[in-house]
């Protein structure tokens, strides 16, 4: 694997995305259609980790058929990992809960915690159910704490690692003082290292009334780091700041 990987700036636009000019009707319309295919095949118990990975880079493709360029560093230290981790990521868009499976899939077993509502959803439940998710409610934070951690450890020692959002919903805005210690903490208890990615993907946007129907921005670029993994000493709150101060570097450094 290479170190990086950056849309090549000569990446034509799809002809009809072009035909668009810069609405997102066939981006949308492109990428229900991609997840209608999914949803088909989870429900017909078809949809592995194969199949989502794939599913996943057909998104990563469409993102860059219209419009989206991509900038990821650090994918040199997924092969550093030892055994299974928790990534630990800030959350602003749709976008990296659509392509990290493609990323990190294919090197490794590996499922999000989710909230609920996603798992119930009638479009997208029945795909998001056969990743085998960790699925808290966000309405009771010790709850959650209890099912992060019974759950995240009998995975982890399962051999599969977890993507976790510490934020309490995605947004643009990087608050440290909102970014919780859970993925530490499940990281701290399992035994396993963490590893700090940081994202800038607000090309797409988030819905007024529907968070994944937002507009897309072809004038931002789309930026992913991942970091190198990070062993647990004591109770974490050191790796914490290291892993907040990975993402907001990043972030001012992509906002600059």
């Amino acid at each position: 694997m290479k170190d990086s990987y950056h849309t090549k700036e000569n990446t034509p636009r799809l002809f009809i995305d072009r035909l668009m000019v810069n609405a997102r009707l066939f981006f949308m319309s492109k990428y229900f259609s991609i997840v209608l295919k999914s949803r088909s095949l989870a429900l017909k118990d078809q949809y592995d980790t194969q199949a989502w990975a794939l599913s996943s880079y057909d998104v990563f493709k469409l993102i860059e058929g219209c419009g989206g360029r991509f900038h990821i560093t650090g994918l040199e230290n997924l092969h550093k990992c030892q055994g299974p981790v928790v990534f630990i990521s800030n959350h602003m868009s749709t976008l990296e809960t659509m392509v990290f499976p493609c990323i990190i899939a294919p090197l490794m077993n590996v499922t999000f915690v989710v909230k609920d509502s996603l798992v119930k959803h009638p479009f997208f439940g029945p795909i998001m159910r056969a990743r085998n998710p960790i699925v808290v409610s966000r309405q009771n934070s010790r709850a959650d704490f209890q099912i992060v951690m019974k759950q995240g450890q009998e995975l982890l020692s399962n051999g599969i690692s977890i993507i976790v959002f510490p934020q309490n919903t995605r947004t643009v805005e990087f608050v440290p003082k909102e970014f919780n210690t859970l993925g530490v903490k499940l990281a701290n208890n399992a035994k396993v290292q963490v590893v700090p990615i940081a994202i800038k993907t607000d090309f797409w946007g988030n819905g007024k009334y529907l968070k994944d129907l937002g507009p897309i921005n072809r004038r931002k670029p789309i930026h992913m780091a991942f970091g190198e993994p990070l062993s647990i000493n004591g109770t974490g709150k050191e790796e914490n700041k290291a892993i907040i101060e990975f993402i907001s570097s990043h972030l001012e450094k992509w906002n600059a």
